[in-house]
């Protein structure tokens, strides 16, 4: 959100006489910034999908050709499909506009860029942020290099589970998620996580059922049965 914001205060520096963070800089005349990056006010009474969609209308009734458009992961606060349609129509708006307004979207919805989502055009120009990785089918962590550089294409990777590592979540949980999203991608059976912990709660829980399925409903002492069950349980904890 901070880079899309970044132009949003350039434009706005620019049209003050203030000095701006380039060597140079073409910023033509903008009537009105819109905004839509996912903000919200501890004080709202509205989640961050609806305040985004009431910013994103704004623009579509109020821009002009002179207007800036921020638009930062709209579509992501609800289901997959919905995301994707609602960008989609929305950047097909102001394609077809007959004086659109000059707009930034950014989005991790990359099944946007696959059929026929978006409307062809030469107004839309694609653009990803630059990385180094020594293999394009390299999956190990370590190997990406992010390099904070804008350049022209198109993302065909997130890179969730790097950024993930990078802020410090725990490496094995990284590794469990690597795992899941190689079965779901492949539309494999995600195999049961197994750990010493989970490991003994299955066998009481098999010693337990064993158990209950022997007990004689008729002379068998319920007392008893329960103690035996729960005892295990008891001085494990």
């Amino acid at each position: 959100m901070r880079s899309i914001l970044q132009i949003a205060i350039i434009v706005f520096l620019s049209h003050i006489g203030s000095f701006v963070p380039a060597d140079a800089a073409t910023v033509g005349l903008t009537d009105r910034i819109f905004c839509a990056t996912g903000s919200r006010l501890m004080t709202a009474e509205q989640s961050t999908f609806m305040i985004d969609l009431h910013q994103v209308g704004m623009m579509l009734r109020h821009a002009t050709s002179q207007s800036l458009c921020l638009v930062d992961e709209f579509g992501k606060g609800t289901l997959k499909e919905d995301g994707i349609g609602l960008l989609a129509g929305t950047i097909n708006h102001f394609v077809t506009c007959h004086e659109p307004p000059k707009v930034f979207v950014c989005t991790h919805l990359m099944d946007l860029l696959h059929g026929h989502s978006l409307t062809k055009s030469e107004q839309i120009k694609f653009y990803t942020m630059s990385i180094l990785r020594p293999d394009d089918n390299s999956t190990y962590i370590d190997d990406i290099v992010f390099l904070y550089r804008l350049i022209p294409g198109q993302a065909h990777h997130s890179y969730g589970l790097h950024c993930a590592l990078l802020a410090g979540v725990p490496e094995e949980i990284v590794k469990r998620a690597a795992a899941v999203l190689d079965a779901v991608s492949n539309n494999n059976h995600v195999e049961r996580l197994c750990n010493e912990n989970i490991s003994a709660q299955d066998r009481q829980c098999k010693d337990a059922m064993e158990k209950l399925l022997e007990f004689d409903i008729e002379k068998g002492d319920l007392k008893l049965f329960f103690e035996d069950i729960f005892s295990p349980v008891l001085n494990a904890s």
